[in-house]
């Protein structure tokens, strides 16, 4: 069993385990029991529906609000705020918990990753291009595949991050 991070109402819970690069894979247990690792395009489809419903730019900006306060730690009081902005979401509370959370852990993970150089802009970069670019969900989650960390990097810098 992983390091257990964070349990929702419905009994999902969030931890990291062994992957395939590090022990820094993020998992989510589903209530039945289910046990994956959450994928871009699947966090990336729920942002999208999420968006069309409260706006792109209420998304982005708390979804901004949770990479502010990312560092290379876990931080209990980062996964209260989350709740807490979730909240705000009425009958999606429940699911954008868990989406900025999963979020929260992979930017963790990224900023932990030997000798990055992106660290969690490369997660932010991915949001803007979906939101903001209005790129299709699978362009957004694989756009950067192949190219050098400067190009990303000189793509995160153009919009301010």
């Amino acid at each position: 069993m992983g390091r257990l991070i964070k349990t929702f109402s419905n009994g999902a819970f969030l931890e990291y385990d062994k992957g395939s690069f590090d022990d820094w894979c993020v998992y989510l247990t589903c209530p039945d029991g289910r046990k994956n690792p959450p994928r871009d395009m699947d966090y990336f489809m729920q942002l999208k529906k999420l968006a069309d419903k409260y706006g792109v730019q209420t998304i982005y900006n708390d979804y901004v609000k949770v990479y502010e306060l990312t560092t290379k730690s876990v931080d209990e009081r980062v996964l209260k705020s989350i709740s807490r902005i979730a909240s705000a979401y009425d009958e999606d509370a429940l699911n954008v918990d868990i989406i900025f959370s999963i979020l929260y852990m992979a930017m963790i993970a990224e900023e932990r990753k030997e000798n990055t150089r992106l660290g969690k802009r490369i997660k932010r970069l991915g949001i803007y291009k979906l939101l903001y670019d209005k790129s299709s969900v699978y362009e957004a989650a694989n756009f950067m595949r192949g190219m050098k960390w400067r190009d990303i990097s000189e793509l995160c810098t153009e919009h301010g991050f």
